[in-house]
């Protein structure tokens, strides 16, 4: 009944991307020879056509790449290559801990072997064609070797201590594997802005004194304290511009990516910080870590009850080990299969997503012009080629943030 159920939970999580798709790619086409009213005169009809192109594209890949998950999920479980994995895994090598880590990586090597030609396609095919990829193949190589490195030096102890705790710890492994991911996920909080974002971008302070000035009354303003103003080099890799949060407590910092300061003007700057210190003011930042913790406890409590049920494995076509432990196949299949039954909380966490942008708009428009914020929102939409006509079901769906024309209208009711 467990396999019957998989593959019904597959199905139905396939037939609904396919047809969230298949609306947004009819529903962008059908809307590219108009602008919305709301961006007459600021966002033109070659812009906005692109934009609808870029859309399309993004859109195809991405249905290309889920089936291709769905196929290396299925030949994983049910076609007995996790079972093949783990048997070849036994014959090879004695030692307990290294056998399951072992599998745990080749599982992760396989699947990121079989995801790199639509990485490669993404960025030196479809980002290239519409002028946004600035990676080269050497920097492309080099970004590919250091995420491996971490994944290796970062993830290989998590995973090794996890599976230590869960064959010695008894029932109470759950617990102690929580408490070891809380540590884990503080660490690299604490670690990401000082050592490893420079690993992969150059991060030197904001130069500019009116912008620093502005920000610096705006962060005192909203009882926001910061360790410092960075400038990232982001146009190394791509044309699109952002800004965010790193950090906490003393070393809380604002990064800015050269590419947005090349684009907005000082109050636009202003009021996207503005809008982001509207996330630190609703707390949806520490909200959204506490229930992505709580979250962890209820799959780590529902893997340690799955883990000792037969049936679990037997039924997604893998046969456990007589007489060794079974917990990294545990792990690795409790991962692979839990999307495939969790798919149905895509909307609601993309609605509680975009409910707290609207707050930190709201937020925004009251410590800063709204129009300004207006003005940094369609030279960005603009820029990164954000379409501008969704269809509302697949944004409602799947998007984080707003639709544009609705996030507009929004911060009209403000004034300027």
């Amino acid at each position: 009944m467990f396999t019957l159920l998989f593959i019904a939970f597959l199905l139905v999580d396939i037939g609904l991307r396919t047809w969230m798709s298949m609306r947004q790619i009819r529903y962008v086409r059908r809307h590219r020879n108009e602008v919305p009213t709301e961006f007459l005169g600021r966002i033109g009809l070659a812009s906005h056509q692109r934009a609808a192109d870029y859309t399309h594209a993004k859109v195809q890949l991405a249905l290309l790449e889920s089936f291709t998950e769905a196929a290396v999920l299925v030949a994983l479980t049910l076609l007995g290559g996790l079972q093949f994995l783990d048997t070849q895994m036994a014959r090879l090598i004695d030692h307990e801990l290294l056998r399951q880590l072992a599998l745990i990586g080749s599982v992760l090597l396989i699947i990121s072997v079989i995801g790199l030609p639509f990485t490669l396609w993404r960025k030196f095919k479809l980002e290239e064609r519409f002028g946004f990829n600035r990676v080269t193949p050497a920097l492309f190589c080099a970004d590919t070797i250091k995420g491996a490195l971490l994944l290796i030096i970062l993830g290989g102890p998590l995973a090794a201590l996890v599976l230590w705790v869960m064959g010695s710890a008894g029932p109470a492994w759950v617990w102690w594997a929580w408490l070891i991911w809380v540590v884990f996920n503080v660490f690299i909080l604490w670690l990401f802005p000082t050592a490893i974002a420079p690993l992969f971008n150059k991060f030197k302070p904001l130069d500019n004194p009116e912008i620093a000035q502005r920000i610096q009354t705006l962060a005192q303003r909203c009882g926001f304290s910061l360790s410092g103003l960075f400038v990232m080099d982001g146009s190394k890799r791509s044309a699109h511009g952002n800004a965010y949060f790193t950090g906490f407590g003393k070393a809380r910092r604002i990064v800015f990516f050269d590419t947005l300061l090349a684009r907005l003007n000082t109050d636009e700057i202003e009021a996207v910080l503005a809008h982001e210190l509207g996330h630190f003011k609703h707390r949806h930042i520490i909200k959204r870590m506490v229930i992505s913790l709580v979250l962890a406890l209820v799959f780590l409590l529902a893997l340690g009850w799955l883990s000792q049920q037969i049936w679990f494995y037997t039924e997604l076509g893998v046969i456990p080990q007589l007489g060794r432990p079974n917990d990294g196949l545990a792990l690795i299949l409790f991962f692979l299969v839990m999307p495939v039954f969790t798919f149905w909380a895509t909307p609601l966490a993309a609605w509680f997503s975009r409910r707290d942008e609207f707050q930190a708009d709201d937020y925004a428009a009251k410590q800063c012009s709204p129009a300004a914020l207006v003005n940094a929102l369609v030279k960005l939409y603009d820029d990164n080629a954000a379409t501008l006509t969704p269809d509302p079901l697949h944004s409602a769906y799947y998007d984080s943030h707003p639709p544009a024309v609705l996030r507009i209208q929004n911060l009209k009711k403000h004034g300027s």
